[in-house]
This record gives structure tokens, sequence and C-alpha cells, in this order.
């Protein structure tokens, strides 16, 4: 099958120097640096390696408009989306090419993500495999809000999933496409996992693949903790619900949505981080004014919630006190 390996990159010159080396040598793939109007010496460092091909975009269109506008320059069956800040192992893609070859009703796969700094520990940025509880709160095998686990191979069976993290993202161009892409309106962060939600409504299977391992170092752009980070996982994730949840759940689902993100600004407070307070009071006051713009563009697309986790990842958590995937209801 004919893979391509596209790197957004903004400013990630350091990240480049890093990180690009393991790519190289371990792909045996077409590599792509897709540049997102960088002022770094991005272009430069890339020029150091004869193999890979250097893709420029005339301004920064963000994680999701940037990948829409570069893969559309890329010819390829199968497209692995990777952040400019992972580490890739030998032998990285064979196991998720395999899969595509001998199942062709998947068509979105994630390898294994460990933390580069904690090479023992999942990553934050999609472990071995994202999910979603009712309320469109994601969640991940081996990583359940800001705990990740150890790994000691609990979760090294290939398994169906609901998302796949953008960190490290195999697709089939031609269902990337039929999906339509990156909501290019969520600018970064979430846009994966409602792209995968899309990819769920159109009969679509998403698998993890955790033969296939890379290292992630996460934070590249904006560090979890950042209130920017914040206010669009808030946003986006609501607009996420008011585009994919079927009309007959809507409204009840994003309710409950908003006071649980009620309460997580009441925590933040409680912490001394008021910036991510305002930063979610900010996405829902945004959320409202975009709300009728985008059930309209969206009122007639698939919708479907039965992928979706049948609980609260937030009751499971902080009031059962299931602290790990292994942990929770799996009927």
């Amino acid at each position: 099958m004919k893979l391509a390996v596209v790197i957004l990159n903004f400013n990630g010159a350091k990240h480049l120097e890093t990180f690009l080396p393991s790519v190289v040598k371990y792909s045996e793939a077409p590599i792509w640096v897709a540049d997102n109007g960088s002022a770094d010496n991005s272009k430069k460092v890339v020029e150091g390696f004869a193999q890979v091909n250097w893709l420029a975009l005339d301004q920064n269109y963000g994680y999701a408009g940037g990948y829409n506008e570069a893969l559309k320059k890329i010819d390829a069956e199968i497209y692995i989306l990777l952040n400019s800040d992972v580490e890739v192992t030998e032998h990285w893609l064979n196991p998720m090419r395999k899969t595509f070859e001998e199942k062709p009703e998947v068509v979105a796969i994630q390898p294994k993500i460990l933390s580069y700094t904690q090479k023992g520990s999942f990553e934050y940025a999609g472990a071995s495999g994202g999910l979603l509880d009712l309320w469109g709160v994601p969640f991940c095998r081996g990583r359940i809000f800001n705990r990740c686990e150890k790994d000691e191979g609990q979760y090294n069976e290939e398994a169906e999933i609901f998302w796949a993290s953008g960190a490290c993202l195999a697709i089939r161009s031609a269902a990337f496409w039929e999906a339509g892409g990156f909501d290019p309106s969520f600018f970064a962060h979430m846009e994966e996992i409602d792209l995968c939600w899309r990819l769920h409504s159109l009969g679509k299977s998403i698998y993890a693949k955790p033969e296939s391992v890379v290292y992630h170092l996460g934070g590249g752009t904006l560090h979890k903790s950042n209130p920017r980070k914040t206010y669009l996982n808030y946003r986006n994730g609501l607009i996420m619900l008011l585009k994919n949840l079927p009309k007959k759940v809507l409204i009840r689902r994003i309710f409950v949505r908003l006071i649980l993100d009620g309460f997580s600004g009441v925590s933040f407070l409680f912490k001394g981080q008021w910036r991510d307070t305002l930063a979610i009071i900010k996405a829902h006051f945004h959320f409202y004014a975009l709300a009728p713009k985008v059930y309209k563009a969206s009122k007639n697309a698939p919708r479907s919630d039965k992928a979706l986790a049948p609980f609260s990842i937030v009751w499971q958590f902080y009031l059962l006190n299931r602290k790990t995937y292994t942990a929770l209801p799996h009927d």
C-alpha cells in the first residue's frame, strides 16, 4: 500500500532536530514536513535530511486546516499523520500496514503511544486508544483525565476504539476525504475525535494497534495546562457534540455537558487556576454564538452515538474510584 508520513510543523525546528532522525531511520515510506508558515529555521533543519520532502503552506492554518491543505497535495492510500515531537521505533509502520491490508473495514489506526520522558508509561494524548463517554468526555486505554498508567502490557491487544490520537493517526485517504477531513473551525484540539466520530457514523471502524510503538513528548505546541488549550478543548468538545449526537438526545446531553464543564471551572478555581476557569466561560459563550451556524451546517449529516461508552467517565473516576480502563464496566 502507498503510505506517506506527514508531519505538520509550526516553529518546531528544535523538535525536528530531535525527532526527525528516528522517523527517517525507521520509516519505509515517503516523509513530508508540511510547514504552517513557520518563522524559525525549520526549513534549514529539514534540508539536512535528503529523504524528507518540504511542503510550505502560506500561513498557520492550525492542526485541522493545516493538514487539510497539506493532504490535498500528497498522493497516498494511507496518510500517517505524525506530530513533530514523536520518536518512532523500528518497524513501527508494518503492524498498521498489515491491519489495513487484512481488514478493509478499518479506516483509521493509532499505535501504542508512550511518554518520551517516562518511557514506561502511557502518554496523555492517546495512550493505547481513545474512547468517548456518553457526555462527550474523552479518555483512553491507559489514561483517564490526567492519570497515565504504567505500561505493563495490559493493553497490548489489538482493539476497536472510538478515536485515534492526532499525535499519530494512520488513516485511509479515501475515508479521510469521504468524511470531509478535519473541521478547520476547530483550529487545534479535539479535531481528530470529531473526525473519528464522523467515520463511525458512516459505519467505519477504528483500531488501536499496540504492536506498533511510538514515544510522544506532548505539549509541543500548547501544553495541556495552557488556558488557550483549555479554551479550545471545551469549545471544540461542545461543537463536536452539536455536530454528531443524534437529535433525539442532543439537548439533554449538551445540557449535562455544560453542567459538567461548570464543575470543572469551579475545580480549576479552587486550584488557583483562574485563567482556566475564564477559558471555560469564554468557550461556552463562543459556543452559544457559533451553535446556530454549526447546527445548520451539520443538521443533515449522519449522526450516531452507538460507539460511545455507555457511562459517565466523571462518575466512574471520581465517585466510584475506578482509576484505570480495566476497572471500568465492559459489557
